[in-house]
């Protein structure tokens, strides 16, 4: 199961653990500069330690010797944390003074111009040496000093300055990770007001969402909300509106068929039961046809917002439409003709859908026009469909609401339910094409199709 991010984690995260990764980064350097910080002070102290046991180095009787008295050699190893030892030897290795016990370097091509240091361990301790080559005067013999001590006050001045340095950034760390919680705690308080308030709602209160108290980073998200809740809005009262005149429009041939059944089972004789009937099937007819076109419109409303079009051939589609048209024009003594080449022409769209859009505008041709019902395709500069018949037409003032739903021009004949053109304008839109009608020397439909 995925679970959910908080945000606040989510900040907290990406401020306190890259800190505490420098903190991390800057204590191994400290550690490193102090070390060698550390090694450099106590190594002038070895260094003045093996110079001072130079200064006892005699000779006598051309013979190299060491005097050193015992009280020089107590205040020489003295000292309260670290152990000090020494060795002093000649050239020919003969042992002169200290212990046999101190590491010396082992490389035989060791530079002895200059002090040498070596890490070694002695007595199961680790030690820190010193050695330096003498060459006392009045002797060809060399003599090397080597002096031993332990790590315990490096060690101890080591730790002294790490949390010298480490527990002031581990205490401002903490600070900041507190001062950083409360802050954003602060910060999203208005994003758990605004839950509260939206929460809080009524299913129906579908008003803005005040944004006096809201962040200018979330008033995007509140911009957006509302935004959805006015189309929400819209959309409810366009349904609303739709289904009572739906509502409405199928009250009539209900109430019709209601009366005329009512009629016909009062009369006993057969033929007198025929006028009863006869509008009996007209107002079955208007439900069915009404049911329809209602159908057609709820499904040229996909509930996603977007609709999934392919390619369709509105030559052939067009033209197997007018086929199955013509016998009911034939039926009001009108003619239908097809124009356009033999050659396909494809747009973007939903079939079943263009049939019904045709299918309206020749029923409306049929229901209201005369003569010549006239089908053309175009194909440059954009693909269109045009539908043309020769009745009187629609008047300049009529043909903005002629596309509202359940609207009619008054004076129409017929029994229409005004539900056509808007069918037309529905599919039109889904399939993001532009519609033009025209109203004088009979009417006249044109559908031009996006090429883009």
């Amino acid at each position: 199961m995925h679970k959910t991010k908080s945000l606040k984690t989510e900040i907290l995260s990406r401020l306190v653990i890259p800190l505490i990764f420098f903190v991390m980064v800057d204590a191994v350097l400290s550690y490193f500069v102090t070390v060698h910080y550390v090694d450099q002070a106590y190594d002038r102290w070895l260094l003045d330690s093996a110079r001072s046991l130079i200064q006892e180095i005699k000779v006598r009787q051309n013979k190299v010797v060491v005097d050193l008295p015992q009280e020089a050699l107590e205040i020489f190893k003295w000292d309260e944390q670290d152990k000090t030892y020494f060795k002093i030897i000649s050239s020919g290795q003969e042992m002169l003074a200290g212990d046999a016990q101190v590491p010396e370097p082992l490389s035989v091509a060791t530079d002895w111009s200059l002090p040498v240091y070596i890490d070694e361990s002695m007595y199961g301790e680790p030690v820190r040496v010193i050695s330096m080559r003498a060459s006392p005067s009045g002797t060809q013999e060399q003599v090397f000093i080597h002096v031993a001590e332990t790590l315990n006050k490096r060690r101890a001045m080591m730790t002294d300055i790490l949390l010298a340095d480490l527990i002031p950034q581990i205490v401002f760390v903490v600070l900041t990770g507190i001062y950083l919680l409360s802050g954003l705690k602060r910060g999203l308080h208005p994003l758990h007001t605004l839950a509260q308030h939206i929460a809080g709602r009524s299913s129906r209160d579908l008003s803005p969402i005040p944004e006096s108290h809201v962040f200018l980073e979330v008033r995007t998200l509140t911009d957006t909300i509302n935004d959805v809740l006015e189309q929400l809005t819209l959309a409810i009262a366009t349904q609303q509106r739709f289904i009572a005149n739906a509502a409405h429009q199928l009250r009539t041939p209900l109430a019709g068929l209601k009366l005329q059944a009512e009629r016909a089972l009062r009369e006993q004789d057969i033929a007198a039961m025929q006028p009863a009937l006869m509008q009996v099937q007209s107002s079955a007819d208007r439900m069915s046809h009404l049911t329809a076109q209602l159908l057609v419109l709820a499904r040229s409303e996909p509930i996603g917002g977007e609709y999934e079009l392919s390619p369709v051939d509105l030559c052939a589609l067009a033209k197997k439409t007018c086929i199955d048209w013509v016998p009911k024009a034939l039926q009001r003594d009108m003619d239908i003709s097809f124009e356009s080449s033999e050659e396909t022409l494809w747009v973007q769209g939903d079939e079943v859908l263009l049939r019904e859009l045709l299918v309206n505008l020749l029923d409306n041709a049929v229901a209201y026009g005369q003569g010549q019902i006239t089908v053309s395709l175009q194909r440059e500069p954009e693909p269109g469909l045009t539908v043309k018949d020769e009745g009187p037409g629609i008047p300049d003032t009529e043909i903005a609401k002629v596309f509202e739903r359940f609207y009619r021009i008054p004076g129409s004949p017929g029994n229409g339910c005004g539900l056509g053109l808007a069918i037309v304008k529905e599919i039109a839109e889904l399939h993001n094409a532009q519609l033009k009608l025209a109203g004088a020397g009979g009417t006249s439909v044109q559908l031009l199709f996006n090429c883009s």
